[in-house]
């Protein structure tokens, strides 16, 4: 099989830096009841599955996190 190497150019509008979450304080998003965990990193929020880690993190700005969180409690997004 032949072995293919993809990269991944920046997003446009992409105005996020590349955050080092490997030492992020990571909380649970419910009381340790979801599967969700965020950390405060350089004065973004990042999200993460806690059931996988290694896998990508969504980074936020303030306003971003703002957004999510408020179409959130409207029922816009199911966080379970």
């Amino acid at each position: 099989m032949a072995e293919s190497t993809i990269q991944q150019q920046p997003r446009m509008g992409w105005d996020k830096p590349d955050l080092d979450l490997s030492k992020a304080q990571w909380q649970s998003s419910s009381r340790g009841l979801g599967d969700v965990q965020i950390a405060f990193v350089e004065g973004f929020i990042a999200m993460r599955n806690s059931g996988s880690p290694g896998s990508p993190s969504l980074i936020f700005t303030p306003a971003e996190w703002g957004a999510f969180v408020s179409g959130a409690r409207e029922g816009e997004f199911d966080l379970t």
